[in-house]
């Protein structure tokens, strides 16, 4: 059997005591804020992909470096955009699927050269 140090807590003096309640306190009010922060932008994330495609559009293709949209055509399980990109405007289809929405179709759109 191990010799058990044991703790005196009579000699803790009380400015000790309070700045160890004080560090204990900040930093679960930290970690429990951070926490709060993710949950709540993991929530955010999904309901974007799942119930508001034209902010889902950006998330699913982020390489795109999408700057505007204009909606085109709407249905309850269809979406098409026209999108700046970097590359020019791109054609976007949205199509819903089972939980979420996703790109079905990305083609690049062709200017009239005249």
């Amino acid at each position: 059997m191990k010799h058990m140090q044991k703790i005196h807590i009579h000699l803790l003096s009380r400015r000790h005591f309070s700045r160890a309640v004080i560090w204990a306190v900040s930093l679960s009010t930290v970690i429990v804020g951070a926490s709060a922060a993710l949950a709540r932008a993991a929530h955010n994330f999904k309901i974007a992909l799942t119930e508001k495609p034209d902010i889902a559009i950006y998330l699913l293709l982020p390489e795109e470096n999408i700057t505007t949209t204009t909606v085109l055509r709407t249905s309850d399980t269809e979406r098409d955009y026209l999108a700046e990109t970097k590359d020019g405007p791109k054609f976007v289809k949205l199509k819903k699927g089972k939980e979420q929405w996703y790109a079905a179709l990305v083609e690049p759109m062709h200017e009239d050269m005249k």
